[in-house]
């Protein structure tokens, strides 16, 4: 009886450490230590794409967080949600306390799940980031920042996978990509907008996830004067991505750091994961 006991259990959780493979535990307390001692940063990528938003990163993407990721998911390790989640919300504090000051409480939050293809949903059978999300939402409402999910971000056409692409086809293959939905504008004045994602290589992904918010922050006609006076640009880079012509000239005039917008002060960005480059050029 104990073995079939054992062997359902088995079935049901993972035997090894998703992280390095020590036996007998979905997450082994070291590789726990990975996600939850360490500071989360600011991360850079370089180049930087313009309207790329502050990102904070809670690790490298090496080795074992690495392999966390990955099977969290590809590999439907469903039980990661929870400490992934946990190290997200750390980010996502992180971003928030660096823009503090008079009157910069955090208020209500709104973490924004960068989107999966639908395609990728399905193969996997769940939608990770989004399930990450929910996890830092919760974390966060239970240490006092009312948080909750708003996945108001969606795919208006097809991307090829980014997998072997660089930099500048990247930024090329998800320019104009993703859209605010119909609903989703009225949804983001109701709190501190921060998207979030499992992981940062070249910043595009984020860059445009950031456009269709401020776009969409732009099309509200109670924003409208606001964000014309005051929206920043946020990376370095001299690429715009998918943004109109006649964006163009509010991105290049505006200062690189602006006045609050009408997304909520400086767009923020969280994630578990960066490329180990990207924190050593900003050491704090």
């Amino acid at each position: 009886m104990r073995g079939w006991w054992q062997d359902l259990t088995d079935l049901v959780l993972p035997a090894d450490c998703a992280g390095c493979g020590a036996p007998r535990t979905a997450l082994c307390p070291r590789c726990r230590e990975m996600l939850d001692g360490r500071r989360p940063r600011r991360a850079r990528p370089e180049p930087e794409p313009a309207g790329l938003p502050v990102v904070h990163a809670v690790a490298p993407y090496a080795a074992e967080v690495r392999e966390l990721l990955l099977a969290h998911k590809e590999r439907g390790a469903l039980a990661l949600a929870g400490p992934l989640g946990t190290a997200l919300a750390g980010a996502v504090r992180a971003g928030l306390g660096a823009d503090a000051g008079p009157g910069t409480g955090p208020g209500s939050v709104l973490l924004v799940p960068v989107p999966s293809a639908r395609w990728a949903v399905r193969a996997r059978g769940h939608d990770p980031v989004r399930r990450m999300a929910l996890a830092a939402a919760g974390e966060l409402r239970r240490t006092g920042t009312p948080a909750r999910v708003a996945s108001v971000l969606r795919q208006r056409r097809a991307v090829a996978d980014q997998a072997g692409l660089d930099a500048r086809r990247r930024l090329a293959n998800l320019g104009g990509a993703l859209e605010v939905t119909a609903a989703g504008g009225r949804l983001l004045g109701a709190g501190r907008a921060v998207l979030v994602d499992d992981l940062m290589t070249t910043g595009a992904t984020l860059a445009e996830a950031a456009r269709a918010l401020r776009e969409a922050a732009v099309s509200r006609p109670a924003d409208r004067t606001v964000v014309y006076r005051a929206i920043t640009r946020e990376g370095r880079g001299e690429r715009l991505i998918g943004v109109r012509p006649q964006e163009r000239e509010w991105m290049h005039d505006a200062p690189e750091k602006g006045a609050p917008n009408a997304l909520g002060r400086m767009l923020h960005a969280a994630v578990i994961a960066a490329p180990r480059d990207s924190f050593e050029m900003n050491r704090n």
